[in-house]
């Protein structure tokens, strides 16, 4: 899977800093936890189970705009 260009705005913006924020993005959930300074820094994707867990793929932030797939989750 690709990050998009309209994700990454998304993902570029600051949230509440130390914390797990979920949201739906088009038809996918996502899960993004945020470092101290509240810039998003570990991201799950994919579509929430019966439990409420997201089963799809993981991100993690390199650098400013640049993501790499962890693998599935």
């Amino acid at each position: 899977m690709k990050l998009g260009p309209q994700l990454l705005a998304l993902l570029d913006k600051q949230y509440t800093p130390s914390e797990l924020t979920e949201m739906v993005f088009q038809r996918y959930d996502l899960a993004f936890k945020t470092d101290e300074t509240g810039q998003p820094v570990l991201l799950f994707i994919g579509k929430k189970d019966g439990q409420g867990k997201i089963k799809g793929e993981r991100f993690a932030r390199q650098t400013k705009g640049h993501w790499d797939n962890k693998g599935k989750i």
